[in-house]
């Protein structure tokens, strides 16, 4: 497949708002970057994060080259500010994460539209993920109060739960904007205190603002295509039924 083909394929299925609303939101982030002078770092890590979200949430494989690059440059930004649960997240989960997803997503596209089939946890999984999200956000909290974190709190449970999230993009769960909805929310917190106490990463709190925003969106997606899938799924039940009477 050329690069033209593969692009084509990336657009299908988007609609007329999603591709006039989806760029803006880029060069919103690009203008405003260049406006008040933020890093370079700071502003590749945003384009490349949004990119990746909105692809993830449209179902599409592409997402991953995205995610690779703004995995590492999210990293390094964490590192400059002390933030160091995200640093190794980011460095040592986030970036092998990426790698196994185009491997694991594609095993499970759909072959008209090419987006992932979507799935949902069973009500056992869903306590258990519940469950290991509180034990393990108390575990690191303690634990990166003691090395000096400037946020140990706010970062440990966006650690947590950003493990857990990819644990669940990776398996095409709808679940996963729950918990992306609560991590991007607290990570807005956490770079609203880095700006104010002087970083120069407002192009960052931006990208955090529009995950959120975005989270809302794709949930809202997600449950509509499931809830299609599951209509769908039932008809052709019901057909089978009746011609086997």
């Amino acid at each position: 497949m050329c690069i033209a083909e593969f692009v084509k394929a990336e657009l299908k299925g988007w609609g007329k708002y999603e591709r006039i609303l989806f760029p803006l939101e880029i060069l919103l982030i690009i203008f405003i970057s260049f406006l008040i002078g933020d890093s370079k770092i700071a502003l590749l890590s945003a384009i490349c994060g949004i990119s990746y979200t909105i692809l993830a949430g449209k179902g599409k494989i592409s997402c991953y080259l995205f995610g690779l690059t703004g995995t590492m440059c999210y990293a390094y930004l964490a590192f400059q500010n002390a933030l160091y649960g995200n640093l190794i997240l980011y460095a040592f989960y986030y970036f092998p994460m990426q790698i196994i997803g185009i491997f694991k997503w594609k095993k499970h596209l759909k072959k008209d539209s090419l987006e992932i089939v979507k799935t949902t946890l069973s009500y056992k999984d869903r306590v258990i993920f519940i469950l290991a999200a509180i034990v393990f956000s108390v575990i690191l909290s303690y634990i990166l109060k003691k090395t000096g974190d400037a946020t140990p709190y706010i970062d440990a449970v966006t650690t947590v739960f950003s493990v857990l999230g990819l644990i669940l993009t990776v398996k095409r769960c709808i679940e996963q904007w729950y918990i992306w909805f609560v991590v991007n929310l607290l990570s807005v917190l956490m770079w609203v205190e880095a700006y104010i106490n002087g970083s120069n990463c407002f192009a960052t709190i931006i990208m955090w603002a529009t995950y959120l925003v975005l989270s809302v969106y794709f949930l809202y997606t997600w449950k509509k295509d499931l809830r299609l899938s599951q209509v769908k799924n039932q008809e052709i039940t019901d057909t089978f039924n009746r011609l086997n009477l």
